[in-house]
């Protein structure tokens, strides 16, 4: 069934919340929705205390590393972990505590996938405790995956013959719709309807939910196969659309 997982997103050593695609190495146009007076740390408890799994603590940018290992000492084996993440570091995020690492920048050169990279990083962690994120853009009718933050896009698309590769070398996915992340304006639902249908594995979908009625939707459209991730919309970060209190309450009802 459909759960609610959750997200502890970092940028500057800040608990933040943004609209993912105005994301750049520059830092102009940046657009933050919230930013936590919070420690990561008291996300990550807060998650460990109402028995959430399968979150993800992503670093956007550099800056952030402090901040994410007090989230992994305050929920270990709790919670994945993202951004920058490549074979010289993943064991070491792993040794701190996290459940898996994520990964999907580090896989590609120049835009083209390394297959002996992902080859090599299985090797060194295991595919158990690798998440790959395939977070993508709308282009030409269909989906191709960006990577470095979302602002670079690949030629690999998001295909049935991708999400069957990918699979092979991974123990779940994390695709985030950069286009409406952060947005608020609904969720990319042709995508969701794509993923439940063409993956064989574990799928967590996030960008542009708004509402817990956006959690049944995702539920209805993926027959319970797709997870879900509410970020800017949820109120312990500043949202109103979704209440954290009615999330912990659709996962205790659909489990």
């Amino acid at each position: 069934m459909t759960q609610f997982r959750p997200c502890i997103d970092l940028h500057d050593g800040h608990v933040k919340q943004i609209v993912g695609g105005t994301l750049s190495d520059s830092g102009g146009g940046l657009v933050t929705n919230f930013i936590s007076d919070k420690p990561a740390s008291y996300f990550a408890e807060k998650y460990r205390k109402d028995n959430l799994t399968g979150g993800h603590v992503i670093l956007l940018g550099s800056g952030n590393e402090s901040a994410a290992q007090d989230a992994l000492s305050a929920y270990p084996g709790g919670l994945q972990i993202g951004g920058g993440i490549s074979i010289d570091n993943a064991k070491g995020w792993l040794e701190k505590g996290a459940s898996h690492v994520i990964v999907t920048s580090w896989i590609f050169q120049n835009k083209s996938l390394q297959m002996d990279r992902l080859s090599a990083l299985v090797s060194a962690i295991g595919k158990n405790r690798l998440v790959l994120d395939l977070s993508c853009r709308r282009f030409q009718g269909g989906w191709n995956i960006a990577i470095n933050r979302w602002q670079t896009l690949t030629p690999v698309q998001i295909l049935p013959k991708t999400l069957d590769l990918f699979a092979g070398y991974c123990a779940e996915f994390l695709i985030h719709a950069a286009d409406v992340e952060g947005k608020q304006a609904g969720m990319d639902e042709e995508l969701i309807a794509f993923l439940a249908k063409h993956s064989l594995i574990p799928v967590t979908y996030a960008g542009g939910a708004r509402s817990i009625a956006d959690l049944e939707r995702c539920q209805a459209i993926s027959q319970g196969t797709v997870d879900l991730t509410i970020g800017s919309a949820l109120d312990i970060f500043g949202g109103k659309g979704a209440s954290y209190a009615d999330c912990i309450e659709f996962n205790q009802r659909h489990r």
